[in-house]
């Protein structure tokens, strides 16, 4: 099943017991687990109410896969209050209400849905917007079918809190109560590294909430009513010391965005010192994340990737590639090459992601994708092509390279870009363009940066191009 994830037992416990920490469940009352899988949650439902003494509700547990609903059925045929009914929580057009809901919801990017399930469930859910994942439309449907002064608990991965592509999930919780949100220890799902958070949800106007933070330790806030990120709220509470001007980095450049995803870097990416004589003219420094490991100075490169494209970043035909065409012919390559899902919507020879070429071979900062802590380096000549396990920062005018690089590798920056970066696995950060173009710029400084763009203008191939200082789309 697409998605599934068992949750272990002890963390099914934990949910169950805060499910009915307020309120006992009576045999008249409605429990929901949506995409219940073989069962762990109604199991854990059921434990709870023998060891309490306390008759239990009717269950329905909503489950799509054949397999999981065969399974849980037979677990539960002697147990009366349950139901399993074998359909698509998110396709049902279920107007029952339950008192209580709990469950773990599938973790399924957009990126691994299909066209058409993506038309469906934009046109159905509020929550599906930006790079959404199917737990945050299971959290939007639970809330629908939530009835009054009932309770929620869901587990789901904890970025839902701060993710832009969360923000109308974060809207529709502010008009309801949470009233804890736990962030489990990073193992609690074994070797998979989802950094788990349960939430607990009363139907009832919104009031204080408890964060308990991986530590153990508790703390009572306030959470935004207008679905703001909670980011600072599972920290530490403090607000950055970071003081915005109302400007952002992404008014002071040209371009900010990951780097060149190739689709077969074995192909066109290689050890500089190998590249054939007769392929260097085709050859541009390269660089990966990985390989940025020094601390932000001017980077060395050691490796090449030959460019099947114009400095206006044209796919050049492969009569013009000469000899790099006749090595993209090479059986062995060609056939890999042609083996790439770009191929079905561009050229067998072309890079898997476009080439802004023209931004590409201009003065830059470049930073890793996945770091311990945001670093930014300087290509100040303006010729190496990030790989896709890098980012690049074109400022407006190359006479801020030095100063933006200087800002960004501040405590100040650093600090905020630690409260606003998902996290990766082992407390890395994740760095993505749309919080770098976010990153504040104080006052002083931003002041400082409109001299430099007054005083220059950026020239390219001979041209003189104006300075625009409206924000980028």
């Amino acid at each position: 099943m697409r998605g599934f994830v068992q949750t272990p037992p002890n963390v099914v416990d934990q949910m169950v017991a805060m499910l009915f920490r307020d309120r006992r469940p009576s045999p008249s009352d409605r429990l929901l687990d949506p995409g219940c899988g073989p069962g762990a949650f109604i199991a854990g439902v059921l434990r709870w109410c023998a060891r309490e003494g306390v008759e239990p509700p009717q269950i329905v547990g909503i489950e799509l896969d054949p397999a999981h609903v065969t399974s849980a059925r037979e677990r539960f045929r002697n147990d009366p209050c349950v139901c399993i009914r074998g359909a698509d929580f998110l396709d049902c057009q279920n107007q029952d209400r339950y008192d209580f809901i709990i469950g773990n919801p599938p973790y399924v990017s957009i990126l691994q849905l299909s066209e058409q399930e993506r038309a469906y469930y934009k046109s159905s859910f509020v929550t599906a917007t930006g790079r959404f994942d199917l737990y945050m439309l299971f959290f939007e449907q639970a809330i629908r079918l939530l009835d009054a002064r009932g309770t929620l608990v869901l587990v789901t991965p904890e970025k839902y809190a701060y993710v832009a592509s969360a923000g109308r999930l974060r809207q529709k919780l502010a008009g309801l109560h949470v009233t804890d949100f736990v962030l489990l220890d990073e193992s609690a799902f074994g070797s998979l590294t989802t950094y788990p958070a349960i939430t607990r949800v009363r139907h009832s106007p919104p009031g204080p909430c408890r964060i308990t933070t991986r530590g153990g330790a508790e703390r009572i806030v306030n959470l935004p009513s207008d679905g703001a990120s909670w980011r600072f709220h599972l920290r530490d509470g403090r607000p950055s010391l970071l003081t915005p001007s109302g400007e952002t980095l992404r008014e002071f450049c040209d371009r900010i965005s990951c780097g060149i995803a190739t689709g077969a870097d074995r192909v066109f990416v290689m050890p500089s010192d190998h590249v054939p004589a007769r392929l260097e003219k085709f050859a541009w420094p390269t660089i990966s994340g990985r390989q940025l490991t020094m601390a932000p100075e001017r980077i060395a490169t050691t490796s090449s990737i030959l460019v099947p494209y114009d400095r206006q970043g044209d796919l050049l035909p492969l009569a013009e590639l000469e000899e790099l065409g006749e090595y993209l012919r090479t059986p062995a390559i060609a056939l890999r090459l042609r083996a790439r899902s770009c191929v079905a919507r561009k050229p067998w020879y072309s890079f898997h992601d476009s080439v802004p070429m023209r931004d590409l071979v201009r003065p830059k900062l470049i930073c890793k994708d996945i770091c311990a802590e945001a670093s930014f380096w300087i290509d100040s000549k303006g010729e190496i092509i990030p790989g896709h396990s890098a980012y690049y920062l074109v400022p407006r005018v190359a006479a801020l390279l030095e100063p933006m690089a200087h800002y960004l590798n501040s405590s100040l920056v650093r600090s905020w870009l630690r409260d606003h970066s998902q996290r990766a696995a082992n407390g890395f950060l994740r760095n993505q363009s749309t919080i770098l173009k976010q990153v504040p710029i104080i006052s002083e400084v931003a002041r400082d940066w409109r001299q430099l763009l007054g005083e220059h203008s950026l020239s390219a191939d001979g041209d003189s191009l104006a300075v625009h200082l409206e924000p980028l789309p």
